[in-house]
């Protein structure tokens, strides 16, 4: 059985359009501290509202910082260093900005490397979404494109690719990731290019050479054809943002292509977007491909896998791979036959830049595209840096966050006039998928978008990190079985074919990161949130045999609010896995209100029994 969609699908903010970050500054004018929660009442635990302080003003003042990582190089192609705040001027739609702080940014080699310390291991049964990398300034990621690229680029793809890792040094980490039919994981961040090579050499980075449909490779002739490529290339690009979102500092992304589909002409597959690169597969429907890349800080360096197989292409191929790459930060390689050449180049010339932030002096927050231009008081020298964002508005997102929570109180006090829910299931507000609470055969179902949380729950799926989060796993020391003609357990969702096998029960203690989530805050000072909390229990092919999905609401007082940002968000929950077989448990954590997913893996053969703990 499949882990089915029910949460109607959203999009990630507009507010990616922001580079990096938009931050808010409050300040207050003797404001009344809200009453500590009652009693017995934890961290995130809903409480009766504090009330509104009378005659109290509140005064808040928010400024909207922009992040822009600049590459600044000479007219050899070498980085520029010791460049100071004041060699820096930025406008913004021709408007000169106060530039706040400049940060300057280097490569690391083996030595300065060495000095870092790793990260510590992990509890025994704990795992995590997000492994810290060392040399966090700067990051690759090679993506190879063998969605569409000719078969023969594809095998120099990859053997250069092997070549490249059989002499490399350990330097930035460096991440492989493979689209044929879907986009896969072929190796996370490392900077052990013995764990690279290993990884470059199996059959992880093989590639599905069937065709997404059975048509002719003809854009122009079949748009069928065209159209599913771009649900393969657009639901992709999604999840590798939403893996990438986690890690800090500029990442290179290295695409290997055949083709980047847009055109500057606005006619065929597709035209570029303002703030970074549009799909289009129809004149009046238009879906954003790298909004996500935006918010985490990626620059494209396109390289044409045709030149690698020495053919012919046209001018407006390479033109889109130029747009792209320039609208991102990045740089376009084509007609060139040595792809170690171009990994090197990237490497050598990306791992050195600055950031700049600003506040920008623009308060017209009306979602329209600013350009952003970046100079240095000195001659022959090239910038790159991504070129504008969208000037998304705060105001229209807090005011959905509150009518939203109206709407939740209105239908709580509903349910209590009328007495609560008939079947005595908890209230939708207390649980989602609670239609799969009154039919064990159901389990928890999930409605959303192809590249959001459902397609981050499946098996093998690229885990995000835009909420990280860890999970210790608790296994029962004994094995149940229900008899045939006994009621399942009412929280066991096993399905009919698993229902009366030996099972064993493993709690589920999740701790989440709140860095990220979005607190919509009410004018009674309160900080209101949805997170759901997922587990999957997938056979080796694929099959689902179980699963919960539970949505917590949080309304925190200012002081719990602070108090979960530095603890994190403690949940516990429980779920049911076959005592015999091979199976993976996959566990999710989704910000409901900006979309954002946290999820991982977990083999279960890795969970340790002798751990178990007796009940």
């Amino acid at each position: 059985m499949s882990f089915r969609s029910a949460i109607i699908s959203s999009r990630l903010s507009a507010l990616a359009g922001l580079f990096a970050c938009t931050i808010a500054i409050v300040a207050f004018a003797q404001t009344a501290q809200a009453p500590p929660a009652p009693a017995g009442t934890a961290p995130g635990q809903s409480s009766a509202p504090a009330p509104a302080s009378q005659g109290t003003p509140t005064f808040r003042v928010t400024a909207r910082e922009v992040l822009l990582d600049v590459l600044v190089s000479d007219k050899n192609g070498q980085p520029v260093t010791g460049l100071k705040a004041s060699d820096f001027s930025v406008t913004e739609e021709g408007e000169a900005q106060v530039i706040r702080r400049v940060s300057e940014h280097h490569a690391m080699d083996e030595a300065a490397m060495s000095k870092l310390a790793s990260a510590p291991e992990l509890p025994p049964n704990t795992f995590s979404n997000y492994t810290p990398v060392r040399n966090t300034n700067a990051s690759i990621v090679l993506l190879l494109d063998a969605m569409d690229s000719p078969v023969e680029a594809q095998m120099a793809m990859r053997e250069q690719l092997i070549g490249f890792l059989k002499h490399m040094q350990p330097g930035p980490p460096v991440a492989i990731f493979q689209l044929d039919t879907e986009m896969r994981l072929i190796q996370g961040f490392t900077s052990d290019p013995k764990v690279l090579l290993a990884a470059a050499q199996s059959k992880r980075d093989m590639p599905s050479l069937a065709k997404p449909t059975a048509a002719p490779r003809s854009y122009a002739g079949d748009s069928l054809y065209r159209r599913t490529l771009m649900e393969n290339l657009r639901g992709g690009m999604q999840m590798l943002g939403r893996y990438l979102a986690g890690y800090p500092g500029r990442k290179s992304l290295i695409w290997f292509t055949g083709r980047v589909p847009m055109t500057r002409t606005g006619m065929g597959f597709g035209n570029p977007f303002h703030d970074g690169m549009t799909v289009t597969d129809s004149a009046d429907e238009t879906h954003e491909l790298t909004d996500v890349l935006t918010v985490s800080r990626v620059a494209v360096y396109p390289v044409d896998t045709r030149g690698l197989a020495i053919r012919t292409v046209g001018f407006t191929d390479h033109a889109d791979m130029d747009l792209v790459a320039k609208e991102t930060g990045g740089k376009a390689y084509y007609n060139a036959n040595d792809f170690t050449r171009v990994i090197e180049d990237v490497i050598r010339t990306s791992s050195s830049y600055y950031t700049i932030a600003y506040a920008t002096t623009n308060t017209k927050w009306n979602g329209e595209l600013r350009r952003i231009k970046v100079t240095v008081d000195q001659p022959d020298l090239e910038l790159r840096h991504k070129e504008g964002y969208i000037a998304s508005s705060l105001d229209k997102r807090e005011q959905n966050g509150i009518a939203a929570i109206e709407k939740r109180k209105a239908e709580e006090a509903e349910q209590q006039e009328s007495g609560g829910s008939e079947s005595g299931q908890p209230s939708a507000g207390a649980q989602e998928g609670n239609a799969a609470a009154s039919n064990a055969q159901l389990g928890a179902t999930i409605h959303h978008s192809k590249a959001g949380f459902e397609a981050a729950m499946g098996l093998g799926a690229i885990p995000p990190t835009e909420i990280v989060f860890s999970a210790r796993l608790e296994p029962d020391a004994n094995i149940a079985k229900v008899d045939k003609n006994a009621a399942m357990p009412q929280s066991n969702f096993l399905t009919p074919e698993w229902q009366h096998k030996p099972f064993r029960n493993y709690t589920v203690f999740y701790s989440a990161d709140l860095h990220r989530v979005r607190f919509s805050r009410t004018p009674d000072g309160m900080r209101h949130a949805s997170i759901e909390f997922a587990a999957v229990v997938h056979t080796g092919d694929g099959e689902t045999v179980n699963s919960i999905l539970e949505t917590d609401t949080l309304d925190l007082t200012t002081d719990q609010y602070r108090e979960l940002l530095v603890s994190g968000l403690q949940r516990k929950k429980q779920i049911a896995i076959p005592a015999k077989g091979n199976f993976f448990l996959r566990l999710g954590v989704h910000d409901k209100e900006s979309d954002q997913v946290g999820a991982l893996e977990i083999p279960v053969d890795r969970i340790n029994l002798n751990l178990a703990s007796a009940r």
